[in-house]
């Protein structure tokens, strides 16, 4: 028996060796050049160009065109309603493979305007400014449907019932009022959201944005990104302090209760009457939080007393999120669970808001521009020739096991990759023109 685990463990041993002298040349082995050797990089790496993501970025919008069209019909008959004054009980919005009011197509509208601002196309903002120009001219119409009919068209636009139906598109739509891109009257439909997200939304006593699901008194980090960046906006959309108080006021509340420490990460979910939370750092939660505090940080004011906190709590997250990217670029679904899956929506919030850090010179260029331009080599990689992103995990409850986080399906539908991929390119242009980069012994570096 001895002679025979001897004899395996020298084949093992073999093959072993034979498999690493497989990995280079035997012409190379004695090479005095050797260390610059190419490696198999599974993604780009050292070579973007601004005018490559940009190639990336119209195959997403010209999709998008074509999947997310502008139009009232009659249910019945499928007939287009082009005079809107006949919209009734039979009409509805025409469903293209993305709803045109979801938070995710907030993100969208958002990611647009900032890409027309950065490639100088107008593409890219006129995809905003109609389906925009569209919503207010039909909303009136289908307000008064709903008197009558609360399952119509828009119902989430009329009387919001969460901060999924408002937050992201509040913001947006304040972003695009104060560009001046949109030329209809968005200030009705501003109005009603912020209203819900000020005024009705459930909090815990202490004032934090709250849910009573999946238990009562839950907080659900995705929220800070749903309710925060929009109390912001109509700060500067207003001028009113209390909105800039009230937006880093949230930040701070829930970082105290969901940042850990010592990972630098945030949990997904808190619940009041929890003794001890199983702790589960899902990636998109976490990129909905580093989003909003880039978003908080660039409306407001210099002079204000959170802005220190803020900033500081934004340089700890993204110390944290630095530690766990994988070698390819992207990020796992459980950020400190590296057998979950590499998700490419996170992976794109993050490139989006350390670029943004950067170029605004919240973070070093030297430090967080490797990870940066690695990430954005990741995501390039999911977009397809259809201009669809793919390995993004559909829409995600809060869970508190791993299972439920390990099995979360990824689709092309997922409406979530597609402006976090805009967002992504359209700082990344930004960064590779301001800031220069090279290899230096194979390695990407950024200067200061």
């Amino acid at each position: 028996m001895l002679k025979i685990f001897k004899t395996v463990a020298l084949l093992v041993a073999i093959g072993f060796t034979c498999f690493a002298q497989q990995q280079a040349p035997a012409s190379a082995l004695h090479s005095d050049a050797l260390h610059t050797a190419k490696p198999d990089y599974p993604t780009l790496y050292g070579t973007t160009k601004p005018e490559d993501i940009i190639a990336v970025m119209n195959r997403v919008r010209n999709n998008l065109e074509r999947v997310t069209p502008t139009r009232v019909v009659d249910k019945n008959t499928n007939e287009v309603i082009n005079d809107f004054s006949k919209i009734d009980n039979n009409a509805i919005v025409f469903k293209g493979d993305f709803s045109l009011t979801s938070y995710e197509w907030g993100v969208t509208y958002e990611a647009m305007l900032l890409a027309g601002e950065v490639t100088g196309d107008t593409a890219f903002t006129n995809y905003t400014a109609r389906r925009f120009k569209f919503l207010a001219d039909v909303v009136p119409y289908f307000r008064e449907v709903y008197k009558t009919n609360k399952q119509t068209s828009l119902k989430q636009m009329i009387d919001p019932h969460a901060l999924d139906d408002c937050g992201a598109m509040c913001a947006a739509m304040i972003r695009a009022t104060k560009s001046g891109v949109v030329k209809a009257n968005l200030r009705p439909i501003i109005d009603n959201y912020i209203n819900y997200i000020v005024n009705k939304e459930f909090r815990l006593k202490d004032g934090t944005l709250a849910r009573n699901r999946p238990l009562p008194n839950t907080l659900w980090l995705d929220d800070m990104f749903m309710g925060v960046p929009a109390i912001a906006q109509m700060g500067s959309l207003t001028g009113d302090k209390k909105y800039y108080d009230e937006a880093v006021k949230q930040v701070l509340q829930f970082s105290k209760r969901m940042f850990n420490k010592d990972l630098n990460l945030y949990m997904h979910g808190w619940v009041q009457e929890m003794e001890t939370h199983p702790e589960f750092h899902w990636a998109r939660a976490n990129g909905w939080a580093i989003l909003t505090m880039v978003e908080l940080l660039e409306v407001l004011p210099e002079t204000h007393p959170g802005r220190t906190a803020i900033l500081n709590q934004l340089k700890a997250h993204a110390k944290g999120l630095a530690a766990q990217q994988s070698g390819s670029g992207f990020w796992h679904q459980l950020l400190d669970k590296h057998d979950s899956f590499l998700e490419t929506s996170s992976t794109a919030i993050y490139t989006h808001s350390i670029a943004k850090a950067i170029n605004r010179g919240w973070l070093d260029a030297t430090t967080y521009g490797p990870m940066a331009l690695l990430g954005w080599n990741a995501v390039a990689t999911k977009v397809n020739e259809k201009g669809q992103v793919e390995g993004t995990c559909v829409g995600t409850g809060m869970g508190f096991d791993p299972a439920f986080y390990y099995y979360r399906p990824v689709n092309v539908y997922a409406a979530h990759g597609y402006g976090p991929v805009l967002l992504a390119g359209s700082e990344m242009i930004k960064l590779l023109k301001n800031k220069n980069f090279a290899l230096n012994d194979s390695a990407v570096m950024f200067g200061k």
